[in-house]
């Protein structure tokens, strides 16, 4: 054997072994924008071509996807690369890259200047606009394991490894351009798979989010919003270069999970009654029932009223002026506990002592007036919510995780730990949380951004039917409140206000909805 066939043979071996490596390497990437930049830079570099173009097909065209010229400083199309504005070609013998999409043959060109076999007046153009000379041409079909032909790779300008000079496609280089192309289609249709499955996925979450949101708008305005800063607190620590969270980030998984949780830590609100969820005031139910109560107050002051007027009529002069003032000295009483029964009635952040002996001293007094329910609600000490209504709406964390038990999130290890912290975010660090009563140190960091995301936004929303909009200071007051009782990461909280995340997710949601509009 001579030293030439010698030299094709390792040439050859060389290049068989990169296919393998890059066979690979596409079979790891995932990301599609990444994966259709990886094949234009690989098929040029098994071929030595100085530039590419990666078309797809879609329906009766090619898409530019990506191109790349080395002596020009080109590349389009890719991840952070500017996108290609240039119109699909069509899918016809014309041109060379339509020529091998119907066929399915490959095409070697020494020369497209010399070739009347193909329009190449795009080249030409090109040429002109950019001063580049195009030469020589492989085009190969991208065949998928079924056979059909979803992409075009188009190689330009081979280069000799020696001189630098343009040169054609070597004849060898074709059956492993054919063999790349190949690998590379199978690649691309499951990364396409994969992101259709991701996308399904995503989908069946925001499904799910929308639901929460056609049930309660408030909920539903809520999910978003705590899937924002759950995201923006996750990235802000990772951002951080400062004690304690200059040395943690997190995975571009971890994040997922994280965004994620966000999503769906309240999907078990699906099962919560809606009276429940939206309970704007102690005596909601199908409507507020304070009007009632008011009525049977109205109905009590007429006929004490029409009491006096009665006993008047039949005594002395005297004996009627004291009659009707002692009735309106009632009737007076009656509107004053009634106003004041109704003031009761408005959701506020403590009720205290004092109004709750009033309260009582009321209820004694007027126990034919206020029923045992509407008593029981209007001693309600903070919120709109009663001991069972609370149990209810707490019960949502537990209907979350039983949810979320039966999405396989435990089979994908990016995403198994979804679940866990969806669950967790009415977890406390002093333990008292629930609905596990967990610990400090079984509440992961993930649990506890999700925890001060999901109590941030419930002070901050201005859209809830129970209470009225605070001031970011009074937020504050009372969140470190919470950090004091051992109920939220004192870090994270301080982040929050601190490191100004709470500013930006604000500027951001109001871009965002002012933009929905």
């Amino acid at each position: 054997m001579d030293d030439f066939a010698k030299c094709v043979i390792t040439a050859e071996s060389a290049r068989t072994q990169k296919l393998l490596e890059i066979g690979i390497a596409l079979s790891a990437e995932t990301d599609l924008k990444k994966l259709l930049e990886k094949i234009i830079s690989y098929a040029r570099e098994l071929t030595g071509a100085d530039a590419g173009t990666l078309y797809a097909v879609s329906g009766e065209n090619l898409e530019f996807k990506i191109i790349q010229n080395d002596t020009l400083g080109i590349s389009l199309g890719g991840p952070g690369s500017e996108p290609i504005t240039l119109a699909p070609v069509p899918i016809t013998k014309s041109s060379v890259s339509g020529y091998v999409a119907v066929t399915g043959q490959m095409v070697n060109i020494a020369d497209v200047y010399e070739s009347s076999e193909f329009d190449f007046t795009g080249p030409r153009r090109y040429d002109e606009k950019t001063g580049y000379r195009s030469k020589s041409m492989l085009v190969v079909p991208m065949r998928d394991h079924q056979g059909e032909i979803i992409g075009v790779l188009q190689l330009l300008n081979a280069k000799d490894e020696a001189t630098g000079e343009t040169i054609a496609f070597p004849r060898e280089v074709e059956p492993i351009a054919s063999a790349f192309a190949s690998q590379a289609a199978v690649s691309l249709n499951n990364a396409k798979l994969i992101s259709e499955v991701r996308d399904l996925f995503e989908s069946l979450i925001r499904v799910m989010a929308t639901a929460v949101d056609a049930k309660s708008p408030y909920t539903g305005n809520h999910v978003h919003r705590v899937a924002k800063l759950n995201t923006m607190l996750a990235q802000a620590i990772c951002d951080s270069r400062e004690e304690p969270f200059r040395d943690m980030c997190f995975t571009a998984d971890e994040m997922e999970e994280i965004r994620l949780a966000g999503w769906l830590h309240d999907v078990g609100k699906l099962t919560t009654p809606t009276y429940v969820m939206d309970k704007a005031t102690k005596l909601q139910g199908v409507n507020d029932r304070v009007e009632l109560l008011r009525l049977k107050f109205e109905l009590a002051k007429a006929r004490t009223e029409a009491a006096s007027l009665r006993e008047a009529l039949g005594g002395s002069e005297v004996t009627e002026c004291e009659t009707l003032a002692k009735a309106q000295s009632e009737i007076a009483a009656l509107g004053e506990e009634c106003e004041f029964l109704a003031s009761l009635n408005q959701p506020s952040e403590f009720v205290t002592d004092e109004k709750i002996v009033k309260l009582n001293e009321i209820l004694q007094k007027r126990g034919d007036l206020v029923t045992a329910d509407e008593a029981k609600n209007l001693s309600i000490r903070k919120g709109s919510l009663n001991d069972e209504e609370m149990a209810l709406m707490r019960y949502h964390v537990t209907d979350t995780a039983k949810i979320l038990a039966e999405v396989p999130f435990q089979k994908t290890r990016k995403l198994k730990n979804v679940p866990l912290y969806a669950a967790q975010h009415h977890e406390k660090l002093n333990g008292k949380g629930y609905p596990f009563g967990l610990p400090a140190e079984n509440l992961p960091m993930q649990s506890r951004i999700l925890a001060v995301a999901d109590f941030y936004e419930a002070l901050s929303a201005k859209d809830r039917p129970y209470k009225k909009p605070m001031p970011i200071e009074t937020i504050e007051k009372i969140m470190g409140f919470c950090v004091k009782d051992g109920e939220l990461d004192g870090d994270v909280v301080n982040l929050l206000f601190k490191g100004g995340v709470y500013e930006k997710f604000e500027a951001e949601y109001d871009r965002e909805k002012n933009a929905g509009k």
